[in-house]
């Protein structure tokens, strides 16, 4: 991630300065960050867009799925952030409520997927927490090139999917890997695979 500016933002100057068309861009400590995913990243937020899309379609469950959904966090002293999900999916009747005005939503989306990149720590741990304060009922890692810690992925390291079920205002977290069906809330009957989201990544050694 890129920081482009050292003046401490709020949120609201974070959506007013935040570049249109020019990728994307978190606020984290005050500052406009530029994420800056690989294509291999990219193939793996895509794919799992297209398969949320489709499963809400085909259950009409009138979810809206994004990959440029902005939602606003907190941290535990109080500040202010700006995440950008990979992957966002919403209410359609929470996302139309007020359609003239920014992207970005106040309240809890329904479930937010982070694809882990090198600064594997903000998904882990700082957007899990925030996420978690937000009341976002359901939240994914995909760490599809298994570079989180060892903590995380056992020895040896394996690529994972965390899925993290909101209970009782904290997450309980449930780890899948190779084969596994995963297991979601907000899509009980998606049928996907691990391998086949790792696969969508197109890293040959996978």
């Amino acid at each position: 991630m890129t920081s482009i500016s050292t003046q401490k933002l709020t949120f609201i100057e974070f959506l007013e300065r935040c570049p249109d068309g020019f990728g994307r861009y978190e606020l984290v400590n005050g500052e406009l960050i530029k994420v800056e995913p690989t294509r291999a990243h990219k193939n793996v937020a895509r794919f799992l867009v297209r398969c949320f899309t489709q499963e809400s379609d085909r259950l009409n469950l009138d979810y809206i799925v994004d990959k440029d959904i902005i939602i606003k966090t907190v941290t535990p002293e109080g500040e202010e952030r700006g995440r950008n999900p990979d992957v966002g999916v919403v209410k359609a009747a929470v996302w139309n409520s007020n359609v003239r005005t920014y992207g970005a939503l106040t309240e809890s989306i329904q479930l937010a997927v982070e694809v882990v990149s090198t600064n594997w720590e903000d998904d882990y741990i700082d957007k899990l927490d925030e996420h978690q304060r937000l009341g976002i009922p359901e939240y994914w890692i995909v760490d599809y090139w298994a570079i989180g810690s060892r903590s995380f992925l056992g020895y040896p390291k394996q690529p994972k999917v965390f899925v993290h079920q909101l209970i009782q205002g904290e997450y309980q977290v449930q780890p899948f890997a190779g084969s596994d069906r995963i297991i979601s809330l907000t899509f009980p009957e998606l049928e996907l695979t691990c391998t086949q989201v790792f696969a969508s990544s197109q890293i040959q050694e996978l």
